[in-house]
C-alpha cells in the first residue's frame, strides 16, 4: 500500500474483496446452520414433551405430561452439563460474551469442535423447556464456522476477526430475517470499529444469509402483525419516554439478577457441571406455574404484539418467565437473550398499555415499543434494538416512537449501570468494553500542527507533514523509534521533526477542546443585533480571557 493511500477517506483494496468473497460462503454457511439449530430445537422439544420424532416448532405448554414436566429441564440440564464437562465449557452462555472474549483474547481463534457442541447443547436447554432464544448460540456457531474458515487460510487477526463477525451476522440475519440489524449488531457489539474493510465482508455475509433464509424459511417478518392506524403526536411521545424509562430500569435490574444468580451457583459445593441441572429445576418449577414460560416463546412474543394478550399471560410472563429465565441463566447453562428480552420488554408494554386502557391497536403498539427498549437497554445497542424491531416486525410507522422509547432505556441503563448483560461477564474478567465509538483524534490532526522545526537525530524513518498524526503514531510503534523525520510531500526536503511527545500534545489539543468549555458569544453580541467589527474584536478578546480564566 502506497503511503499517499492513507490520505483518501477509505481504503478499498483487493483484501476486502478477498473476504468479500469468503463471507459469501460464510453466509451461506449461517444460514444452514441457523435452519439446523431450529429444526434441531424443534426436534428436542418434539422428543423432551411429546416423545414424537418431528422438526416442527411446538410450545411445550401443550405437552401431555402434566407434572411430569417439572423433571424435563433437569435431564436437559444434565444433558447439558456434561457436554460442558467433557466437551467444551465454551458451550456455557449465551453465546455473545463468548464471541466478544473470541475476538479480544483469542485472535478471533474458535475450537473446531464448539461449530457442532454449541448448537446441539443449545438445541438441547432450550428443547427441554430452557427460556432462552436461538440467536445466541447461533451467533456463536455462526462466529465459529467463520472463524475455522479464517483459521486455515493465511490470515491476519483483525481480517480472522471480520469472518468470525460475518458468520455470527449470518446466524443472526437468517434466524430473524434481519439482514440490516444483525450487521448493526456486529458494529455496535463485536467489530469494535467501522471501517469498510470489516463492514462491508459482514455485509455481504448478512446479506447472503438473508436471501437464502427466503428460500428455506420462506419470506416476510419473523413476527407478521396486521397494519396500525397510527398518527404520531406529542402524547405518544412522552408515554414513549416514560417507558423507555420504565422499561430501561427494568433492563438494569435483570442485569443485576443474572449476575446475582450467578454469584450465588459461584458459591455452590459443587462442580460447575451441576448448576443447569439446578437451573432446570428451577425452570422445571415454573413451568408448573406458566408452562407458556418453557421453551423460545416465539408464539408467545407473537400474541403479545397483536394486543390481545390475556392479563394472566403478561403476569406470568413479567413474574415466572423472567424469573426462570433469570435463574437458569444464571446457571451457566447454553442459551440466548435476545428472544426472551424481547418478551419481557412486550409483556411490559402491553401491561402499561393496560394500566392506561389502551385498546388492542395501541397495546400492540407499546409493546413493540417495550420490546425494542428492553433491547436496547439490556445490550447498550440502541440502533440495531431499533432496527431490529422494525425488521421483525414491519412496523415502520412506529420509528419515531421507537427512536424515543430505545434511547431513553439506552440513556438510562448508561447511566446507572457500568457495562451491559452482554459484557459484564466480560469485565468480570478483567476486560474492559467502551461504550462510546469515536474517531482517533491523531486521525484530525495533521503532522504540521505538532511538528517542531529541529533536525531530527536521523532521516532514516519518515512522515510527510500532511499525513495525519496517527500515521506518524503507528509508524512510530511499528519502526520502534522515538522520533521521525517530517518531509514535505512535493519536494521530500526535511522540515523536522515529530516526536512522541508532540503527539502526546496532540492528544492533549483534544483533551482541551472536549473539556475546555467557554463563551463565545457575550452579552453585548446578544443586545444588538448587528455588532460592528469593533465589538466583534471586543468580543473575541472577552472570549480569550474567559478561556484564559477557566
Amino acid at each position: 500500500m502506497s503511503e499517499t493511500s492513507h490520505l483518501r477517506d477509505f481504503t478499498l483494496d483487493r483484501r476486502v474483496l478477498i473476504l468479500s468473497g469468503m463471507a459469501v460462503i460464510i453466509g451461506a454457511c449461517g444460514a444452514g446452520l441457523a435452519v439446523i439449530l431450529l429444526k434441531l430445537i424443534g426436534l428436542m422439544t418434539n422428543i423432551f414433551y411429546f416423545h414424537r420424532f418431528a422438526f416442527g416448532m411446538v410450545s411445550p405448554a401443550g405437552s401431555p405430561l402434566g407434572k411430569m414436566i417439572v423433571f424435563v429441564p433437569i435431564v436437559g440440564g444434565l444433558l447439558v452439563g456434561l457436554m460442558a464437562r467433557y466437551g467444551s465449557d465454551k458451550i456455557r452462555g449465551h453465546g455473545i460474551p463468548e464471541a466478544m472474549e473470541a475476538i479480544l483474547l483469542n485472535g478471533a481463534k474458535v475450537q473446531p469442535r464448539l461449530a457442532v457442541l454449541k448448537p446441539i447443547s443449545a438445541a438441547i436447554a432450550i428443547g427441554s423447556g430452557g427460556p432462552f432464544g436461538a440467536e445466541g448460540p447461533i451467533i456463536m456457531t455462526g462466529g465459529a464456522v467463520g472463524s475455522l474458515l479464517a483459521q486455515g487460510l493465511h490470515l491476519s487477526d483483525n481480517e480472522r476477526t471480520v469472518l468470525l463477525v460475518a458468520g455470527a451476522a449470518a446466524g443472526m440475519s437468517a434466524t430473524f430475517a434481519a439482514p440490516f440489524a444483525a450487521v448493526l449488531l456486529a458494529v455496535e457489539l463485536l467489530l469494535f470499529e467501522w471501517r469498510p474493510r470489516s463492514l462491508i465482508p459482514v455485509a455481504v455475509a448478512s446479506i447472503t444469509a438473508g436471501l437464502l433464509r427466503m428460500f428455506w424459511l420462506g419470506t416476510g417478518p419473523v413476527f407478521p402483525s396486521t397494519a396500525l392506524n397510527f398518527s404520531w403526536d406529542g402524547r405518544h411521545t412522552v408515554i414513549a419516554l416514560v417507558l423507555g424509562l420504565l422499561v430501561g430500569l427494568a433492563a438494569a435490574v435483570l442485569s443485576r439478577m443474572v449476575y446475582g444468580c450467578e454469584d450465588l451457583f459461584e458459591h455452590l459445593p459443587l462442580h460447575w457441571a451441576w448448576w443447569p441441572a439446578i437451573g432446570g429445576l428451577g425452570v422445571g418449577i415454573g413451568g408448573l406455574i406458566f408452562p407458556h414460560a418453557l421453551g423460545v416463546g416465539y408464539d408467545m412474543i407473537a400474541l403479545l404484539l397483536t394486543g390481545h394478550a390475556a392479563l394472566g399471560i403478561l403476569l406470568g410472563v413479567l413474574l415466572v418467565k423472567s424469573a426462570i429465565w433469570v435463574f437458569a441463566l444464571g446457571s451457566g447453562t447454553s442459551g440466548g437473550v435476545l428472544a426472551p428480552l424481547l418478551m419481557i420488554g412486550g409483556a411490559m408494554g402491553a401491561m402499561f398499555a393496560r394500566l392506561m386502557h389502551s385498546g388492542p391497536e395501541e397495546t400492540a403498539i407499546w409493546a413493540l415499543i417495550g420490546m425494542g427498549s428492553m433491547l436496547a437497554g439490556s445490550l447498550g445497542a440502541p440502533l440495531t434494538a431499533i432496527v431490529f424491531s422494525l425488521e421483525l416486525t414491519h412496523q415502520f410507522e412506529c420509528v419515531p416512537l421507537l427512536v424515543v422509547g430505545c434511547v431513553a432505556a439506552y440513556g438510562l441503563t448508561a447511566f446507572i449501570m457500568p457495562r451491559s448483560i452482554l459484557t459484564e461477564k466480560l469485565g468480570r474478567r478483567g476486560l474492559h468494553l467502551s461504550r462510546e465509538y469515536g474517531i482517533d483524534p491523531l486521525e484530525m490532526l495533521m503532522v504540521s500542527k505538532v511538528m517542531r522545526a529541529e533536525p531530527p537525530a536521523s532521516t532514516r524513518y519518515s512522515v510527510y507533514s500532511d499525513e495525519p498524526c496517527r500515521i506518524a503514531a503507528e509508524r512510530m510503534a511499528r519502526k520502534e523509534v522515538m522520533e521521525l523525520a517530517v518531509r514535505d510531500r512535493a519536494t521530500r526536503q526535511v522540515l523536522g521533526t515529530v516526536a512522541l511527545k508532540d503527539l502526546l500534545h496532540g492528544r492533549k489539543l483534544a483533551f482541551n477542546r472536549e473539556e475546555n468549555r467557554t463563551r463565545v458569544l457575550g452579552l453585548r453580541l446578544l443586545r444588538r443585533s448587528e455588532p460592528d467589527e469593533e465589538d466583534g474584536d471586543e468580543l473575541v478578546a472577552a472570549g480569550s480571557k474567559t478561556s484564559l480564566a477557566e
